[in-house]
């Protein structure tokens, strides 16, 4: 009786133990329909998921660039869907336009993981993300008070049409408007550098004054310290706050030229980790919510950019 128990037990252990692993006589393909490689953030994503990627010999990643177009980012994915990969990972343009095509993977039993974007409706497996209306209220509540709360706002928008640029929106009005002596001028640059260089010459050019900027990207943050120094602007003479926390923000913080960024993870390790789950055959959770950190001149040399 001992003995069959022994046996039994080494069973089940077995059996956990292996729960999780990848059927090494098998190779797996993971396609990353990528909406543009143009952006630093997207292309770094991409290329931090194929890092983590790597200690997995039997996985073939191959990523796609939709070059900032829902149309062509529709048509990868459908070659993705018709070349039968194992996982689809994608950011999607637009979270109306790409939605059939995700659902259409999905419903053809193709995972899909939704990275830090995610389209209407519910046909994914896990989506992963940071919390973008909270991280847009606490970005504005931290601005309006630097502002006394009276002043004009710049508020730089991301790309049109995703749920990021959306609920970031939303969330920074809903602490704003409840100040009516703050203004907001709105301006759309992409999460560009390039974008927010035009959007701001153009403004500044016209004679259009503001006391702070909030920008929905770090990257185009940089655009506007540029502009700023053309005119002969100190950008430490505005109020400044930007999402992401890369490299340039956290060097813009400390020599006191951007007042605050907030940390917005890459969300690759965790993607490359539920991917492999799921190829796994591990239950996944459908929505997966990742922490983040506001930085000042206070915390600035103690958290490390996201690149």
């Amino acid at each position: 009786m001992k003995k069959i128990f022994i046996f039994i037990v080494s069973i089940l252990l077995a059996s956990i133990l292996n729960a999780g692993e990848l059927d090494k006589s098998k190779t797996y393909t993971i396609a990353f329909a990528q909406d543009t490689l143009n952006n630093d953030y997207r292309l770094k994503q991409v290329k931090e998921v194929e890092k983590a990627l790597l200690k997995y010999p039997n996985i073939r990643f191959i990523y796609s660039d939709a070059k900032a177009s829902a149309s062509m980012q529709v048509k990868q994915i459908e070659d993705f869907i018709s070349q039968g990969v194992d996982l689809l990972m994608t950011s999607p343009y637009d979270e109306d336009s790409t939605r059939q095509v995700i659902s259409k993977a999905y419903k053809s039993n193709i995972p899909v993981v939704l990275v830090s974007r995610r389209v209407k409706g519910n046909d994914f497996t896990s989506y992963i993300h940071p919390e973008n209306r909270q991280i847009a209220k606490d970005a504005a509540k931290y601005l309006v008070k630097k502002m006394n709360y009276k002043g004009t706002v710049l508020l730089l928008k991301g790309v049109a049409k995703t749920n990021v640029e959306r609920m970031r929106t939303e969330g920074f009005f809903e602490v704003v408007n409840k100040y009516p002596n703050i203004k907001v001028i709105e301006r759309t640059a992409n999460y560009l550098r390039r974008d927010a260089i035009i959007e701001v010459d153009k403004l500044l050019s016209a004679g259009q004054k503001f006391d702070a900027v909030m920008s929905q990207s770090d990257s185009m943050l940089v655009g506007v310290r540029m502009v700023f120094k053309k005119y002969g602007i100190k950008p430490s003479s505005l109020v400044t706050v930007g999402i992401d926390y890369i490299k340039p923000a956290q060097d813009a913080i400390r020599d006191g030229e951007q007042n605050s960024s907030f940390v917005y993870s890459l969300c690759a390790k965790e993607s490359a980790d539920i991917a492999i789950k799921i190829l796994s055959g591990e239950s996944v959770a459908k929505e997966i919510k990742l922490d983040t950190n506001q930085i000042t001149r206070k915390n600035v040399d103690e958290i490390e950019p996201i690149f």
